[in-house]
């Protein structure tokens, strides 16, 4: 399985949050399976921190280096298609992140890792929580 993992996700999985579902941990945790990272969720976390939503140590930027490594993540590079695509898509909301990271699900034919009932209720996308 091909896994693209949203923001809050992979915050989520690195600090042991217990919102996170045991059927998505048993999916991160799974060797099978690839896992993908959008680069708006590497600004989306440089955002919480410099906002003071959340706390990274030692720093938002090892933190991040750190999290890529521990999970084995791939980038999911931005394309102009995406782009396109993020304004496209039929979501119930217009938050730019999320677009963005749902047309990269999509345009990859990824699925995305998420409890965001705005994305797992979007029939355009494969969801996992």
């Amino acid at each position: 399985m091909n896994l693209l993992l949203d923001t809050h996700i992979w915050i989520w999985y690195l600090e042991g949050n217990p919102k996170i579902s045991q059927n998505l941990k048993s999916a991160l945790e799974d060797d099978n399976n690839q896992l993908f990272i959008s680069p708006i969720s590497i600004w989306e976390i440089l955002i919480l921190s410099e906002k003071k939503k959340i706390q990274l140590n030692p720093t938002p930027i090892i933190w991040i280096n750190q999290g890529i490594q521990t999970l084995g993540l791939q980038e999911a590079p931005l394309t102009i298609e995406i782009a396109v695509l993020s304004r496209q898509l039929d979501l119930v909301h217009q938050d730019p992140s999320d677009r963005f990271i749902a047309a990269t699900t999509v345009y990859y034919n990824l699925i995305l890792a998420t409890a965001d009932t705005n994305l797992t209720q979007a029939s355009c996308l494969q969801t996992l929580n």
